[in-house]
């Protein structure tokens, strides 16, 4: 068999703007291997600039504007961190987050953005609200949309940025029936940096939206309900937005690189002249060689060149130098399906200029709507028999759907191995066993994750929360653990890098439930699997599968559809939202439901790889009772009834189905029941007196007294 290629070199991308987002997408097709791509950003998409106007006009839907980063980063085989930069170390080479955490490399890229917020200006903060970044912005814009009666809007910055703000602002207003006074302020002239020409169509623009232009003065403060000027003037305003030019990330300039007014200082060759490991584009950086003034397209025309020199850095070739244009086609929006277009001092505008830059607007977001579809790998040569057929089908999931199903280990769970031993309590059907030591009794079990996600201290995390499971599920009280770590080939000086992002995102959820981590093992494998035994002290019976009674109620502490959406994931087909929503509920530990039902539930167990219906079931038998559930009322997570519905399914689905029997009707929501969890929930038989007892805890149905399992 052809060995792994080992990881020798981390790339680390900075921000997931336009630039970024083009060299992922390029990496996706030719990654250079040997090299573990890292992308940090704050959220799980990225939204295009360039569609804002059209958006805050009503032409665009939000989501219109992202790009999906959790679907172009599984494209490029690259791990995702949804988390913001705050300092960066050169001679370290390490990127500080804002969780913490710390992230190595061996060459850095940044393409971090810029802000309109205005932290020196008295009241802004509290409130106004800056066009960039789009998140909070877009927020409170569909709050205000979905408001009703007159309000007054004050756009600071008259520049190209904030008149197409105010002429979208108040085309959309009068779309929806509601009377709006715009108002476009600035310390001095409006529109100056366009050329004549494309001047005075803008401002006829503005004029015919009855946009109030401000111009040459100052602005003391920003209240409430108006933007006060330095002579005492209020405008009012009940929406203050800033656009008023490029402000850097304030830790750019901290990090000790050469920066050009807060913005990083880059070369013809797109790195830093201090530090050959730096790489950066887009608009915080300052070209050196040749300045421009922040637009999306030098971002745009620049992810070329850099895809290829940080390829260049990694295979030790010659990069190539950037020479943006000097010019370009500029096209603005005029509020309406109208906008200006202007190019070497000749403008000219109207709808068809709309068109023209709505297809080149969508034609840039297809890019990443419509990835590659990248070919299976092939079979080896002279592989034998059934190896290609076996190549040809879905790639196994990671998590719990890569487990084995319960009907294959039907007949190992019924004959355990090894000695019989008064001390050593094996319970038939749960993943754990009491050990008695006098008057003492404690609780072990083990449990491992194949990797579901590049990040290895994600799937840390999961794996902790997933192997506590058992022993929460058992009424135990956690106490110890031990780790077992299977790394993918990894250079030598990698190999303590990544174990330590491994066993620190690890001990966070074991210190948050008190338990220590006493040792553990590890080894290199094919790919990252992490697991660990776990032990936990019980002050009272062991709670078990055996003991649930007609008429308890059943109770779920976390949502269904961790499987359909890792499986989502892996096929690209999963919105980056509900991705992140899953790994948040993976991660989540269930310390606090345990501790509430342990006292009064008759029987427990967590919903891990056989999937709600499988574990369901074993309750039943062991109880020797029967269940009712309520579709309607099981929580899922957003987006797996959706996917589920599309007929996407995690590799060990049909096989929990068949396992099961079950009355249940041919629903997307029925097949959830089916969906093997990772680091799911507990569910529980409780008396229906204490249901609203239990913190997080959703009633899903009933134990009833005639055996069978029913969904309805």
């Amino acid at each position: 068999m052809t060995p792994a290629t080992p990881i020798v070199k981390e790339l680390v991308l900075l921000g997931g703007g336009h630039t970024h987002a083009l060299v992922l997408r390029k990496w996706g097709m030719k990654p250079v291997p040997g090299v573990r791509l890292t992308l940090v950003n704050p959220g799980p998409t990225a939204p295009y600039s360039g569609m804002l106007p059209g958006h805050l006009a009503g032409h665009y839907a939000r989501e219109a504007l992202d790009i999906d980063l959790v679907r172009l980063a599984r494209f490029a085989e690259a791990r995702l961190l949804v988390d913001r930069a705050v300092a960066v170390d050169p001679a370290a080479k390490v990127v500080r987050l804002g969780s913490g955490r710390e992230v190595s490399y061996d060459l850095l890229s940044f393409d971090v953005g810029i802000t309109s917020e205005m932290p020196t200006l008295p009241g802004f903060a509290e409130h106004g609200v800056a066009a960039k970044p789009l998140g909070r912005f877009a927020g409170t814009w569909a709050r205000i949309c979905a408001e009703s009666g007159p309000i007054a809007i004050a756009i600071i910055g008259g520049g190209v940025a904030g008149c197409e703000v105010a002429m979208a602002a108040a085309h959309r207003m009068r779309s929806l029936g509601r009377e709006a006074r715009v108002s476009v302020i600035d310390r001095g002239e409006v529109l100056t940096s366009v050329v004549p020409a494309a001047r005075q169509r803008l401002l006829q623009g503005l004029s015919d939206h009855g946009v109030s232009l401000k111009e040459g003065v100052e602005i003391a403060s920003v209240a409430s309900d108006a933007v006060v000027l330095t002579d005492g003037t209020r405008i009012a305003s009940d929406l203050t937005i800033g656009a008023a030019g490029a402000t850097p990330q304030g830790w750019i300039a901290e990090s000790g690189l050469p920066c050009k007014d807060g913005f990083l200082v880059v070369d013809a060759h797109l790195r830093s002249p201090a530090d050959p490991a730096i790489f950066g584009a887009g608009d915080c950086v300052h070209l050196s060689h040749d300045p421009r003034p922040k637009a999306g397209v030098y971002a745009v025309r620049a992810a070329p060149i850099l895809a290829h020199n940080l390829r260049a850095a990694l295979l030790g070739q010659r990069s190539k130098p950037f020479r943006p244009q000097k010019d370009f086609l500029k096209l603005v929006s005029l509020g309406g399906k109208r906008a200006v277009a202007e190019k070497r001092g000749l403008a000219v505008s109207g709808g068809l200029m709309w068109q023209l830059k709505n297809r080149i607007d969508q034609t840039f977001m297809d890019k990443f709507r419509e990835l590659p579809e990248m070919p299976l790998p092939k079979a080896p040569k002279g592989a034998a028999l059934g190896v290609a057929e076996e190549m040809a089908g879905p790639v196994p999931c990671g998590g719990c759907g890569a487990k084995l199903a319960s009907g294959a280990l039907q007949s190992v769970l019924a004959q355990p191995a090894g000695a019989s031993r008064p001390d050593v309590e094996a319970v038939p059907g749960d993943d754990a066993a009491v050990l008695r030591m006098g008057e003492a009794a404690q609780v072990i079990s083990t449990d491992h994750l194949r990797g579901f996600a590049l990040d290895p201290a994600l799937v840390a995390r999961a794996a902790a929360v997933h192997a506590l499971g058992d022993i929460w599920a058992m009424g135990a009280t956690p106490q110890a653990a031990l780790a077992q770590v299977i790394l993918p080939r990894v250079e030598a000086r990698l190999q303590g890098r990544w174990l330590d992002e491994v066993m620190a995102a690890a001990g966070e959820i074991f210190a948050a439930e008190g338990v220590a981590v006493v040792g553990g093992h590890s080894s290199g494998g094919s790919e990252l699997t992490v697991g660990f035994t776990v032990t936990g002290l019980l002050e009272r019976p062991a709670i078990t599968l055996r003991g649930a009674r007609p008429g308890d109620a059943l109770v779920l502490t976390k949502p269904l559809g961790t499987g359909v959406i890792l499986a989502a994931e892996m096929q690209m087909k999963a919105e980056g939202a509900a991705v992140l929503a899953c790994w948040q509920s993976m991660t989540t530990p269930s310390g606090a439901a345990a501790r509430a039902l342990a006292p009064v539930a008759h029987a427990m167990t967590d919903v891990t790889g056989f999937g709600l219906a499988g574990h369901l079931a074993n309750i039943c038998s062991a109880s020797g009772v029967g269940a009712e559930v309520t579709l309607a009322d099981v929580p899922l997570l957003p987006g797996a009834e959706a996917l589920a519905a599309q007929g996407i399914r995690s590799s060990l689905w049909a096989q929990n189905r068949a396992s099961v029997p079950a009355d249940a009707p041919a629903t997307s929501r029925a097949d959830l029941m089916f969906d093997p969890q990772t680091a799911g929930g507990l569910l529980a038989a409780i008396p229906a007196e204490a249901v609203g007892t239990i913190p997080g805890a959703t009633r899903i149905g009933t134990v009833t007294e005639t055996p069978g399992l029913i969904f309805r």
